[in-house]
């Protein structure tokens, strides 16, 4: 009998301190700020992306203009 209380008592003393762990490391909005830094990811790789996508855009209208200029002055 005590053993069975013991055993109780050491797993809700446990259980509290991994509600405690929890509550400390994310707040009492987990699921809210879950989802808000979820959001500010997907908005920042987004910004990411693009830039990428303006940095392939500009490098390859460079190379073109670089190229057809190398082409104008060989003509000439």
């Amino acid at each position: 009998m005590a053993r069975e209380y013991d055993a109780q008592l050491l797993e809700s003393v446990a259980v509290r301190r991994g509600r405690l762990r929890e509550s400390l490391l994310w707040g009492r909005a987990r699921r809210q700020r879950a989802t808000v830094d979820n959001l500010k990811r997907f908005a920042i790789s987004l910004i990411v992306a693009a830039v990428a996508c303006a940095g392939c855009v500009g490098f390859s209208f460079l190379e073109n203009a670089l190229t057809q200029q190398k082409q104008s002055q060989v003509v000439r």
